[in-house]
């Protein structure tokens, strides 16, 4: 039965984000974007480009060319 909690402390552990670096959350954004055909920009998207979404925490945009 102890095994079973320090299982459980190891995987919460493991699965808390970083401050400053959400690793599992940012990663999965990232995906998400790229799922929706989109690519993850530093600092804008282009003017030919819209925004769906964003890659990241600290506030990189997702973008795709405007239909």
């Amino acid at each position: 039965m102890r095994v079973y909690y320090l299982l459980f402390a190891l995987l919460f552990l493991f699965l808390l984000p970083v401050p400053g670096n959400g690793g599992i959350v940012s990663g999965l954004q990232k995906y998400y974007c790229k799922i929706r055909s989109g690519r993850c920009a530093l600092i804008g998207c282009l003017p030919r480009e819209e925004q769906i979404g964003r890659c990241s925490l600290s506030g990189r945009k997702c973008c795709r060319k405007k239909k």
